[in-house]
């Protein structure tokens, strides 16, 4: 059997290679589709009458941590299963094939590119009715009154974001704790983005979601953000500006940690990015258009390159180097 690190990345370039070429399968065979679904059929229980802010933060409280405990306990059997009743180069294989499943299914790369190419087909056919409502599956906002300038401004802001929400973050955790810290992640940023709201009914049973999901994304959001200057910089973007926007504009957003990459993308880009009503990053310089929605991918994917070669991969070869894959395994 090759040593864990190895296998550990490999599995990794495995799985980003296969949601680069195949996106996500349905969701009925989709892991995080079914916690989705099964989230949602809790939901309901979590209040209590009076709505009584105590009570339903604490059903909040538990109900992320069940979820939490259950799939990463799920996960570790299974390996456990794997390592305990296979030896040798069957093993490897077995691990590399059961890492690259659960972190493929942790990341979203191609899923969020397929999203942004049917919103900019409608775009192009000037049917913007479609294209609004395409848009309204991927952002937390009313769409149907956004003129053609902010619906292009959602879609790069979505894909900002997701970089950290689809990519960076599953992949940050895994370098550190393997499949169930890429799935742990991803089940933390699909409960905070079910309850994680601020509005009456959500703000006490997604209180300590919303509180994780911050904490969590806390140095993924940044480190995506200097990747993303990165990018800009081979790819011929404005780097500096890309830099100066993200040192000016990072804290406009409510969130400590979506401004970091949205505005890295504004600056790269030099187009001005606006939830009304909300935030303003970057500064109007160009207009924003359909080839810069595409340019916002582009850059998304090199970023999620950059990570596995310069932050994921040295991870997980420190990591083995003080044995902590020993531990964990």
């Amino acid at each position: 059997m090759f040593s864990i690190d190895i296998l550990i990345i490999v599995a990794m370039y495995i799985a980003i290679i296969l949601d680069f070429k195949f996106g996500d399968p349905s969701n009925k065979y989709h892991p995080v589709a079914w916690c989705g679904n099964i989230i949602n059929k809790f939901i309901p229980t979590l209040k209590v009458k009076n709505e009584n802010k105590i009570k339903e933060q604490v059903n909040g409280i538990f109900f992320l941590f069940v979820c939490a405990f259950i799939s990463v306990t799920i996960i570790q059997i299974l390996l456990n299963v794997i390592i305990n009743n296979i030896s040798g180069y069957v093993l490897s294989i077995l691990i590399i094939i059961f890492f690259s499943i659960i972190l493929k299914s942790s990341v979203a790369i191609k899923g969020m590119d397929d999203h942004v190419k049917k919103i900019l087909t409608h775009v192009e056919n000037q049917d913007l009715e479609k294209a609004k409502q395409a848009l309204s599956l991927i952002v937390r906002r009313d769409t149907m009154n956004l003129d053609r300038q902010h619906l292009l401004s959602g879609v790069i802001e979505c894909v900002g974001e997701s970089i950290v929400d689809g990519v960076t973050g599953p992949l940050f955790y895994y370098s550190i704790f393997g499949p169930a810290g890429a799935f742990l992640y991803r089940i933390i940023n699909t409960l905070d983005s079910i309850i994680g709201y601020r509005d009456k009914y959500y703000i006490n049973i997604g209180y300590m979601t919303a509180k994780s999901d911050t904490v969590f994304n806390y140095l993924p959001a940044r480190i995506t953000a200097i990747l993303i200057i990165l990018t800009s910089k081979l790819s011929n973007d404005d780097w500096r500006n890309a830099f100066k926007i993200m040192k000016r504009d990072c804290h406009n957003t409510l969130s400590t940690n979506a401004g970091f990459p949205m505005s890295a993308m504004a600056g790269a880009l030099h187009v001005q990015l606006e939830k009304i009503d909300n935030y303003v990053l970057g500064d109007n310089d160009q207009e924003i258009t359909i080839e810069k929605c595409r340019k916002s991918v582009f850059i998304m994917k090199v970023t999620t390159i950059l990570f596995c070669l310069f932050v994921t991969t040295p991870i997980i070869l420190l990591l083995m180097y003080v044995g902590w894959w020993n531990i964990i395994f």
